[in-house]
């Protein structure tokens, strides 16, 4: 039974997420508190397995609790509660940024408290599932810096993380070089290929670990690089603004027809798959509308065939961590266009269901800890140009 503590000033709001939780097997609400300092000594007192903490709120909101949270805590899952707008959007990035694991978005234009509950259910339960059904590790400041694994490795000792099914008793641990018998890995293509663009996919985690990525890339990186963060309307803006404000690269929300430029990273804004096309030599982004892929929009899978499309065996993707398995149909198309795929390994992943996901199919060709990842990317793009392109 995975204990949570709910934390929001708001008597209804607490009795809302109380009640949507209630019929979720598997989860018991341990206890309430109405601010962030009440939290600190409920959670001292009550050791759930996970929080939700709302942001605005008396005496200690919900950015402080956090930070005042991980120094004590470092390994408790906490699920932000925000409002789908753009001040809720920066607070919830802010709260990210302090060690905040996640973040549901508050109901809005609801017609009933039966209805606000379900909607609530419906983001809430399998978060809470996928954080606190599992081993955790620490996250935010306070957690210690991913340790580097062999390439292509999971830790062998490690128990099975969330997101993932567990390995079948007695198989040995997934490697990129040896995929799970009876599902072999696409073809490899010959080393050394010139890479034209960089596509990346995540979804829990992804706002921290996208920020590391960023930061380990130069602002002169002689490719684009397409982002596709499950995330919804005006978090995609603000994400991509806090990025461009914080990281070497600039940083945009993709729009419709913009010219992908080296240098330059495409967000894919929420609600909307982000897809590219072929005009002369230019290549140009898409916004699309077409129904949801792995109940997202955008979705990493649709991104992921569309770089194949237009770039195939020039490509190079990576997949970071995130719940479910978006992006593995889509790597398996890149690997049969001859790209390569890394992934994003299961130590440092905040959950491993995307990245475990490719490789437990066999497609990915390295799988990293996240503090080697940019490094990796950019030796990649540094192949088949001269260094004084690519230094």
């Amino acid at each position: 039974m995975i204990s949570v503590l709910v934390v929001d000033d708001s008597v209804v709001v607490r009795r809302l997420i109380t009640d949507a939780l209630s019929e979720a097997q598997g989860i018991q609400v341990v206890g309430t508190a109405a601010n962030g300092l009440l939290a600190q000594a409920k959670i001292d007192q009550l050791k759930p397995d996970v929080v939700t903490m709302d942001i605005e709120m008396p005496e200690m909101d919900g950015i402080a609790a956090v930070r005042e949270l991980r120094k004590r805590h470092a390994a408790l899952p906490v699920i932000m509660f925000s409002t789908l707008s753009a001040a809720g959007a920066s607070a919830t990035l802010e709260a990210l940024s302090a060690g905040a694991t996640d973040y549901v978005t508050k109901p809005s234009n609801v017609g009933s408290v039966k209805e606000s509950m379900e909607a609530v259910r419906e983001q809430l339960v399998p978060k809470i599932l996928a954080l606190g059904g599992g081993r955790r590790k620490p996250a935010g400041p306070a957690g210690p810096p991913s340790r580097p694994a062999p390439a292509g490795m999971r830790p062998g000792a490690a128990p099975p993380r969330p997101g993932l099914p567990p390995a079948a008793p007695g198989r040995p641990p997934l490697s990129a070089a040896s995929p799970p018998p009876g599902r072999p890995a696409a073809p490899r293509r010959a080393p050394g290929g010139r890479v034209d663009i960089l596509a990346i996919g995540s979804s829990t985690g992804g706002p921290d670990a996208l920020t590391k990525v960023l930061l380990g890339l130069p602002a002169d990186l002689p490719v684009p690089v397409v982002i596709t963060q499950h995330m919804p309307p005006v978090f995609t803006k603000m994400f991509a603004e806090r990025l461009d404000r914080s990281t070497p690269l600039r940083v945009l929300e993709a729009g419709e027809g913009m010219e992908l430029a080296a240098g330059t990273v495409y967000i894919a804004p929420g609600d909307r798959h982000l897809v590219f096309l072929r005009r002369g030599t230019a290549t140009l982004t898409q916004l699309s509308g077409a129904p949801q892929e792995n109940s997202c929009r955008p979705a990493v899978d649709v991104m992921f065939r569309s770089v194949a499309s237009l770039y195939g065996a020039s490509a190079f993707a990576a997949v970071l961590t995130g719940m479910g398995q978006d992006g593995r149909s889509g790597a398996k198309v890149l690997r049969d266009s001859g790209a390569e795929v890394l992934a994003q390994d299961e130590a440092s992943s905040v959950v491993w269901g995307m990245p475990g996901a490719v490789v437990g199919a066999g497609l990915a060709d390295e799988v990293l800890p996240l503090d080697r990842i940019a490094g990796a990317l950019l030796n990649r793009v540094r192949v088949g140009r001269s260094p004084a392109v690519a230094r």
